[in-house]
């Protein structure tokens, strides 16, 4: 009886005290409280209109994560693995329910950064951040497009990188009964042979960690093709058989460093490139031969050797195992043939959308000299050559590019295409634009008696649209002295990083030029990524 009442009295002292995990209840959401994502004009009244659409993209058909009402912390806040330049998460944002299958890896991995966030409010969010980050350069005047998301935001990245590291140490397998040592193994405790050969580690393959360079395994992806995917994991079953070992960083030991796949939107054609740490590939027959067996989708690939101890990807000596060594690809109507080493945007089927914006907002007539800056191998370069669906384009285009690769690239592409009005030109940018507007640079000879420069110089500018697409850190001041002493009447400002695009436009805008529209795309859904047309006329 009395160990009873002992044990309810025990009972009673628990209750009292309350359960034993102290977690608060969830805060009440404040009465008209508003994210700035809800309401982007309430982020900063901006100096630009807005036309009343909004932003464009159809809701994602995913499913719902069971119990995705909680809203939890995500290690990357404040800070993503590409920088400060990104849409930040709002916290209506992050404790909005997932409309999208569970990542096992979303936190340790950090790619995604906005992967548990509606896809709309992404949208909006980024949106937000265009309209605050170019409230002080843009004039009254200024139209800011709506942003362009995408109807199927999911598995759009065409190009796959993944590296390949050992793991943990794993035991070796032992091949069968066996007494004794001999030529193919050794005798392990029990007498089984363990063959000399077995792998002593997992191998590991997937994405960086943020910060890092400690790889986050995993078997699939929501932005990576899944082609490509399916053939990363592909390599990975096929180097133990082949005795290929995974590169260790450190020591700067092991073979195979990444394997890169690319994907042909609308070709199909798949390019896989092996990074290697040597040049001799035993085996290389036979792991190319089980590696198409297995993914039939492969059309080409190629070994690329770089045995520098280097964070860069790729080498300068290639050997073709399979196939012919690039794929085709279509981009705007237009055919590009894409290698290891060519840059080609990732999501496809935005760039497209991309390009299109940025020719459309040149309002090309067909009589302007078009000179595309950092024009890479001539992708947009050649759109505005050949114009949007037979209108919109130029009566010229001069492409510079200071990388003669990317320049002869250009070339070929053109010749494949059957553009003439093109010309490709392997300089510094903004050596050559000063050259021309002082009427020293070669020009090429126009196709067109409309172009505004001639074979005699610059002469009169007006009719010239600049495009450029600089990389991330953006035009040197140099470049934009250039530009402003060339004087083109139009400026076709992309890209991938708003901020210093905007200290560009800036500079532009108190030398005479002002900003007519901005027009965002969504490039990278569910990451912080922003890509931004910007278009400055000249008023001087």
């Amino acid at each position: 009886m009395d160990d009873k009442k002992s044990k309810q009295r025990r009972k009673a002292q628990a209750n009292a005290k309350g359960p034993r995990n102290h977690a608060k209840p969830p805060a009440a959401k404040q009465p008209g409280a508003k994210s700035r994502a809800a309401n982007p004009n309430a982020a900063k009244t901006p100096a630009f209109k807005q036309p009343g659409a909004k932003p464009s993209a159809t809701k994602p058909s995913a499913a719902k994560r069971p119990g995705a009402n909680a809203c939890s912390s995500h290690p990357n806040e404040g800070g993503s693995r590409g920088g400060r330049n990104r849409a930040p998460r709002t916290e209506a944002a992050r404790c909005e329910p997932r409309r999208h299958p569970f990542c096992p890896v979303e936190h340790a991995c950090g790619a995604c950064q906005l992967l548990s966030v509606p896809y709309e409010r992404q949208l909006a969010d980024k949106q937000a951040t265009m309209i605050e980050l170019f409230s002080d350069v843009a004039g009254e005047a200024a139209v800011m497009h709506p942003i362009i998301g995408m109807d199927e935001p999911f598995f759009y990245r065409n190009k796959v990188v993944s590296p390949y590291a050992p793991g943990r140490r794993i035991k070796p397998r032992a091949t069968g009964n066996a007494g004794a040592k001999n030529a193919k193994g050794a005798a392990s405790r029990d007498g089984r042979r363990v063959s000399k050969q077995a792998p002593t580690h997992e191998i590991l393959c997937g994405m960086y960690a943020a910060g890092s360079h400690r790889i986050i395994a995993s078997d699939s992806c929501f932005i990576e093709n899944k082609t490509a995917k399916k053939i990363i994991l592909a390599i990975k079953d096929l180097m133990p058989a082949y005795r290929i070992e995974p590169y260790r960083e450190d020591a700067n030991t092991g073979f195979l460093r990444h394997a890169i796949v690319r994907v042909g939107h609308t070709s199909g054609e798949v390019l896989v490139t092996l990074v290697t740490n040597g040049r001799q590939f035993p085996g290389s027959k036979g792991l190319v031969r089980d590696l198409v067996k297995r993914c039939p989708e492969i059309t080409s690939i190629v070994q690329n050797v770089n045995t520098r101890q280097t964070n860069v990807i790729l080498g300068t000596d290639e050997l073709r195992l399979y196939g012919p060594g690039f794929i085709l690809d279509k981009l705007c109507n237009l055919s590009f043939r894409i290698s290891s080493q060519s840059f080609y945007q990732v999501n496809s089927a935005q760039t497209e959308v991309l390009y299109r914006r940025a020719i459309e907002l040149a309002h090309l007539s067909g009589k302007e000299t078009v000179i595309d800056a950092y024009c890479g191998t001539g992708t947009i370069g050649l759109v505005a050559a050949k114009g949007i669906d037979g209108k919109s384009c130029a009566a010229h285009v001069i492409g510079v590019d200071e990388t003669p690769s990317a320049i002869r690239d250009a070339r070929a592409n053109a010749m494949h295409n059957g553009i003439e009005n093109a010309t490709f030109v392997a300089d510094d940018a903004g050596s050559f634009m000063r050259k021309l507007a002082q009427g020293e640079a070669p020009l090429p000879k126009s196709t067109s008696a409309d172009s505004a420069i001639t074979d005699q110089g610059a002469g009169d500018q007006h009719g010239t649209v600049v495009l450029m697409d600089p990389p991330r850190s953006g035009a040197s001041e140099d470049f934009l002295d250039a530009l402003v002493a060339l004087a083109p009447d139009r400026v076709v400002y992309i890209s991938c990083n708003p901020q210093t695009q905007a200290r560009d436009v800036a500079y532009m805008v108190k030398r005479g030029y002002a900003v007519e529209a901005m027009q965002p795309v969504d490039m990278f859904p569910h990451t912080e990524h922003i890509e931004n047309i910007v278009v400055c006329c000249n008023h001087a």
